[in-house]
């Protein structure tokens, strides 16, 4: 077992870039191995009981989503050059789906959003929310394949809301709107209803998921008594555990720290008990291995990308080694680290979890 100070020592290597990866690639496994031992209680039973804890405390938390700011300035509010550099042609931060682990990035970016359109049953028509809209991956696909329907982004990321505002301008892409507000004091005016809300990549910063849902099944449209229409739908993509929930504070390390202030990691099954204002439909489990593969490919693109160095290198600190060779090297690390969580056990420990609900 790794001690506390040998820790120390390699967050200060991996700011200035000594740690070879394949030395990285082995302290990593080991780390995943130690979180997989510390969610194990060692029966069914114990582990059932940890997560009705879990549950219980969830619900009992002040506020829908904490450390929002801490959030923003992690990974919502970093340079969008940044993120272009990075990501794939559509700006994805999320798993992307690879069938058969050759497609390319961009290939694979293409097939998760249109499996989003079957499993969320989306036609052109539509009234959609995007939650959580990041740089607009989903918002501006489906505004393109779908003319006739109305799409609104909503996230708490200003340059986000900026970003899109430009390409969808660009485009020609008028049945756009954008929102930036925090979702724990946010909610919409009047009668605003949406045929389907869609959520990517969002509900690992959340927390009290009993109160979320309840103000998104207020959003979804309600059924008319007597007229016979389609339920309108929440659809959600997530990161999960196969088995346990758990939050990243309570192992409060490196990752938790620079990365996943007031993140969470949901259980697959998670959801199931928060169904008092919504009903489930129908999950899907997706493999790790879709992720990882995405997280093959990210650090590629980081490594090659002048632009990014660049971008980071901006802020010097007083002629010592600039504040941008930091972000750097622990931005590059995060994906190595991603990369093997989802990678381990051939992705059957750590997944994506897709959930389709109607109004309850």
């Amino acid at each position: 077992m790794l001690s506390d100070a040998l820790l120390e020592i390699g967050y200060r290597w991996i700011d200035r870039g000594l740690i070879p990866d394949f030395v990285l690639r082995r302290v990593i496994r080991a780390l995943l191995r130690k979180r997989l031992r510390e969610i194990d209680y060692g029966s069914v039973e114990a582990n059932h009981a940890s997560t009705m804890k879990w549950i219980e405390d969830a619900r009992g938390r002040e506020r829908i989503a904490e450390l929002t700011q801490k959030a923003n300035e992690q990974h919502y509010e970093v340079s969008t050059d940044f993120w272009l550099s990075v990501l794939g042609p559509r700006a994805k931060y999320s798993a992307c789906l690879y069938p058969t682990g050759k497609e390319t990035l961009a290939e694979a970016e293409l097939l998760m959003l249109e499996s989003y359109c079957v499993k969320a049953d989306l036609r052109d028509g539509q009234t959609i929310l995007d939650l959580g809209c990041g740089w607009g991956t989903v918002t501006l696909f489906l505004a393109e394949r779908y003319p006739n329907s109305r799409i609104v982004g909503l996230s708490n990321s200003s340059n986000q809301r900026a970003y899109i505002d430009e390409v969808a301008s660009v485009g020609g892409l008028d049945n756009v709107e954008i929102i930036t507000a925090d979702v724990n004091t946010f909610d919409f005016e009047g009668t605003i209803y949406f045929d389907r809300i869609i959520t990517v990549g969002m509900f690992e910063h959340m927390k009290n998921y009993e109160s979320l849902f309840a103000k998104v099944a207020r959003w979804l449209r309600p059924r008319v008594e007597g007229v016979d229409s389609d339920d309108s739908l929440l659809f959600i993509d997530v990161f999960c555990h196969a088995k346990m929930p758990y939050h990243f504070e309570d192992a409060d390390g490196w990752m938790t720290h620079n990365f996943f202030s007031g993140g969470t990691m949901p259980s697959h099954d998670l959801f199931v008990y928060f169904q008092s204002d919504l009903t489930l439909v129908r999950s899907w489990f997706l493999p790790g291995t879709n992720y990882a593969c995405t997280l093959r490919d990210w650090p590629k693109r980081l490594d090659a990308a002048e632009a990014v160095r660049n971008e980071l290198q901006r802020v010097q600190n007083d002629g010592m080694q600039s504040e941008g060779n930091i972000m750097f090297q622990r931005w590059r690390v995060y994906l190595i680290a991603c990369f093997e969580m989802f990678n381990m056990d051939s992705g059957e420990q750590w997944g994506t979890g897709h959930y389709l609900f109607k109004r309850g």
